[in-house]
Formats: structure tokens, C-alpha cells, sequence
């Protein structure tokens, strides 16, 4: 489509048409800003997890886990910190350990799991945390994603039905009238695809990053569990060479 034709036809659609047209553009605006605005933000917040996730290796070599988390990053929307946190204060909690003045506090219907069991538990809410945020906006844009096109399509139509009606009331029917006005509603198909697009796309690429991350802070809960239950990490041939962490009091 020529862009000098696309863009005096939306203007003509705009100034000709009535508060229905107007109503069908302004909604596509709006979906459009939203899901750029999406995008962009979900997009900064996984390059910012991706940046953290490498610090999870220079945790496993640090000397003490207050080191370790240093190394992790800054605790805002920080997964892999927040996981960290969590599994200690679950090790503290089942261990006793925050009693006042070194007591053991009352005991309680949890109490009775185990320091497996507990830390399992605390872990496992934390990832869920994570990706409860992560997905967040993403049911919007899926949203966009199927309802555009269908909204674009109703201002064709709206805008074709007053067309024919515009051209009945001349009373003259010839292809230079009917071509313009047509080709003019036509263009809020156009819109909706232009406003689908972008969202189909930027959820596709969103939900493979998070679960990218996802992967990652699993494999960190999974380490953490057994730091925390046995005092080191499960490691592979590959990190044999990884030291456990002297335990954070």
C-alpha cells in the first residue's frame, strides 16, 4: 500500500467519518500504545533477569552466602535473590533459629515438616511468585492479538456501509466512486493487522524468554534445596570444582 495513499485515507477516514469510525480508530490507537508499551516494559525486565541469572555461578563461588548474594545483584525484581532470601529464612525458620534471645519460638502446624520438606515448600513459592509477575500483561496482549483484527474489521464494514449508502443517495455509480470510499474503509483492516502483528509477535518472544528464565531459576531453587538441606551444592562433573558455601547464620 502506498504510505502517501494510507496516510490521507486515514485522515479522510477520520474527518469524513462519524463517531462509530472515530470510536473504532481510537480504540486501535489504544491497543497499539498498549502493547508497545508491554513489550517494552516486560522486554527491559527480562534483559534485566537475564543479566542477573549470571551472577548464580559467582554465588556458588563465593566464600559465604552474604558474599554470594552481593553477587546476585539488587534485590529489586531480582528472582534469583528473592529465591536466595527465601530458602534461608525457611532454613532458619524449621531450624529454630529466630527464637527470642536465641529461643525457640512456639511452635506451629508447619513445624512439623521437615527441613526438606520446608525449604521444598518455601522454594516452590518463590518461583511461583516469579511467575505470576512474568506473566503479567501477557493476557493483554494475547488479548490484542485476537480481537484487533476483528475490531479493524468492524470499521471496514461500518465504513463501507455508509459509503454505499453516500453513493446510493448520489444517485451515480461508477468504479472512481465506489473505488475511493471502499479502499478508504478498507483501511481500518489494515489498521488491525498493523495493530495484531506486533502483539502476536512480542508475546511469542516474551513467553520464550520467561521461559528461559524460568529454566534457570529452577536450576537455582533446585541447588539452593540441597544447599540448604545438606550444606552443598548439587553439582555435575562439569562443577566439580564448585565448593560449598560456608552456611549463612
Amino acid at each position: 500500500m502506498d504510505p502517501q495513499f494510507a496516510t490521507s485515507g486515514i485522515a479522510h477516514v477520520w474527518t469524513q467519518g462519524d463517531w462509530v469510525t472515530r470510536s473504532v480508530a481510537l480504540v486501535l490507537l489504544a491497543m497499539s500504545l498498549t502493547t508497545w508499551i508491554i513489550i517494552l516494559w516486560k522486554a527491559l525486565d527480562q534483559r534485566a533477569q537475564r543479566a542477573q541469572a549470571k551472577g548464580v555461578e559467582g554465588f556458588w563461588h563465593s566464600a559465604d552466602f552474604a558474599e554470594g548474594l552481593e553477587k546476585l545483584g539488587s534485590p529489586e525484581g531480582n528472582p534469583f535473590r528473592a529465591a536466595a532470601i527465601e530458602g534461608r529464612e525457611a532454613t532458619r525458620h524449621i531450624l529454630h533459629k529466630d527464637g527470642l534471645n536465641g529461643a525457640p519460638p512456639q511452635r506451629q502446624l508447619h513445624d512439623s515438616l521437615d527441613v526438606s520438606d520446608w525449604v521444598e515448600r518455601s522454594l516452590r513459592k518463590s518461583v511461583d511468585d516469579y511467575s505470576a509477575r512474568a506473566q503479567s500483561g501477557l493476557s493483554v496482549l494475547a488479548s490484542v492479538a485476537s480481537t484487533a483484527p476483528f475490531v479493524g474489521l468492524f470499521g471496514t464494514v461500518w465504513g463501507i456501509y455508509h459509503a454505499l449508502l453516500s453513493i446510493g443517495a448520489a444517485g451515480q455509480v461508477s468504479i472512481d466512486r465506489v473505488a475511493g470510499p471502499i479502499g478508504e474503509a478498507l483501511i481500518m483492516t489494515a489498521l488491525g493487522l498493523l495493530v495484531a502483528i506486533p502483539a502476536v509477535l512480542g508475546f511469542n518472544a516474551l513467553v520464550r524468554g520467561n521461559k528461559g528464565i524460568s529454566h534457570q531459576l529452577n536450576r537455582f531453587a533446585h541447588d539452593l534445596h540441597a544447599y540448604f538441606v545438606t550444606g552443598a551444592r548439587v553439582t555435575s562433573a562439569a562443577d566439580g570444582k564448585v565448593l560449598p558455601m560456608k552456611k549463612a547464620s
